[in-house]
């Protein structure tokens, strides 16, 4: 089973064609240095919870939307591989202060799949 690097971003609404701009190089990137697949996703139908949900977890503010995104490898180790050489990228734009989205409520992680059907 492949790994996965899974990402959670609020984005306003504003700025969705410059988000999906820097999205589509930076998935051109990590394509081209291994990664199996990069999606992005706009939230569509995404409730509120009472508790937690997708909102609330990067603090969502009027006018923004969510995007739900992830990159799958071959293993933890390729990610790894991959990663470094997509950092080391000089077309990557590294200074997320010009990011088209707040980077400090960016949720990301990698996950090891344990059921794949």
């Amino acid at each position: 089973m492949p790994y996965v690097d899974g990402f959670l971003v609020a984005v306003p609404k504003q700025d969705l064609t410059e988000y999906k701009k820097m999205a589509r190089k930076a998935g051109k990137i990590w394509m081209e240095h291994g990664a199996l697949s990069y999606v992005e996703c706009v939230g569509d139908d995404v409730p509120v919870g009472e508790l937690t949900s997708f909102t609330k977890a990067v603090k969502l503010k009027q006018g923004e939307t969510v995007i739900f995104s992830w990159i799958t490898y071959k293993s933890k180790r390729d990610r790894d591989a991959v990663n470094k050489k997509v950092m080391a990228d000089p077309r990557l734009e590294t200074d997320m202060s010009k990011a088209p989205f707040d980077a400090k409520r960016m949720i990301y992680g990698g996950f090891k799949p344990v059921i794949e059907l």
